[in-house]
């Protein structure tokens, strides 16, 4: 009897980070598939490049007000329910961004959009911090891997159905619908509601030095992430004079090598340790992009952005896993804060990266990149794994873990 238990446990636990996993993924995908058709979004309603930067503001704004207000609610009803109810509000604010006929309703959509992003970008990450807790041995960055994987489906998809000129009302309606079936599927899986007390020693980790570390390097990374998404391609095609096809491969190297990076992740946390590992990487991307901005030669900077992407592959799930082992009395609020770094940083990145540009040149203004790499290569200690690394998953670890 006590044998059966132990094995149902296990298969509840294998269930759960199957269903965190779906839900990283579909993250990525329709995270993706909203930035491979909003050209197709702007033509529709003739919109110049001001009016949709402004419109995607609502986006931004939506991501920061959702992430606190579903940190604090962990705390009561738990984060599985948030994250059902964030994924199918950013399901079903896709087909109403793609049918918006007025730029009002295109900000309204993409604000709810937004909100659930944010939410999800904190409640799944508790889901995940619980279940690696489970196991007893590192498994956050195999999710991440599901998000890379997500969004390399979504942009994929979604340039080959712009390619033979399907709608995006058609496209992100299909998207919706299969996302939707996937939610349903998932929710059933994840961890039940645990709502968490805080607690005094909780709240004063707001002031915590450790988790300042953690904030900032979450800062540091999704700032470097956000720059090379938004200016590596520009760096090839602009600087190095590569032709559009080269320069998207460009990117396009930089994301599958992010990918890779994820996937070999929790292995080579248990390998290495958190602390050399995250040190390595974030060294290993400093170094690449120091590479790509050295030598003016189109081979190199592949090479040079391929070790940026492995380089920057680990370090948030890292910090993710480390900030949610802070405190269980209060993961949510942990979580939230370095979250909340990490969004101000990937939302400053492009902008701060353009505006430099503007006055010193592409080539300076991403050594900025290199610098920041450098610094939360310092800040690495921060990330001292405190958990049970054993591969097998204790009884007494799982039957504390009751699934739905």
């Amino acid at each position: 009897m006590i044998f059966r238990s132990r094995r149902d446990n296990k298969q509840h636990l294998r269930l759960a980070r199957l269903a965190v996993a779906t839900f990283f993924f579909l993250n990525g995908v329709m995270t993706a598939s909203l930035s491979a058709r909003l050209p197709g979004i702007q033509m529709q309603l003739v919109l110049p490049a001001g009016q949709l930067g402004l419109a995607l503001l609502g986006c931004t704004v939506g991501g920061l007000l959702a992430m606190n207000l579903a940190g604090r609610s962990a705390r009561r009803i738990g984060s599985s329910v948030i994250t059902t109810t964030a994924a199918l509000g950013m399901a079903g604010s896709l087909p109403l961004m793609a049918s918006a006929p007025t730029l009002p309703l295109l900000v309204l959509a993409l604000i709810l959009f937004g909100a659930g992003s944010g939410a999800m970008d904190v409640t799944m990450n508790i889901q995940g911090v619980d279940v690696e807790r489970a196991y007893g041995r590192p498994i956050m960055n195999s999710f991440h891997a599901c998000f890379s994987v997500g969004s390399l489906v979504g942009a994929v998809l979604g340039s080959m159905l712009a390619a033979v000129h399907v709608s995006p009302e058609a496209h992100f309606l299909a998207i919706a619908l299969v996302a939707g079936i996937g939610i349903a599927w998932s929710s059933r899986f994840l961890l039940p509601a645990m709502p968490e007390q805080v607690t005094q020693k909780a709240l004063s980790l707001h002031l915590s030095p450790t988790l300042v570390r953690l904030g900032v390097i979450a800062f540091c990374v999704l700032l470097s992430v956000g720059a090379l998404f938004d200016w590596s391609a520009v760096y090839l095609a602009g600087t190095l004079h590569a032709d559009a096809g080269m320069a998207a491969a460009g990117f396009a190297t930089f994301l599958v090598c992010m990918a890779m990076g994820r996937a070999a992740g929790d292995a080579l946390t248990t390998r290495f340790g958190a602390v050399a590992l995250m040190r390595s990487a974030c060294l290993l991307a400093a170094s690449g992009l120091a590479l790509a901005l050295l030598f003016a030669w189109t081979p190199v900077a592949f090479i040079g952005l391929g070790l940026v992407g492995i380089g920057l592959s680990v370090p948030l799930p890292l910090v993710l896993s480390a900030a949610g082992r802070l405190s269980e009395q209060n993961t949510g609020a942990t979580l939230t804060a370095v979250t909340t770094w990490g969004y101000a940083g990937m939302i400053a990145g492009p902008p701060v990266i353009g505006f430099v540009a503007d006055r010193s040149g592409l080539r300076l203004a991403l050594t900025l990149v290199v610098v920041l790499c450098m610094l939360a290569a310092l800040c690495a200690p921060a990330v001292q794994t405190s958990t049970n690394q054993e591969d097998a998953i204790d009884e007494s670890e799982a039957e504390q873990v009751k699934v739905n």
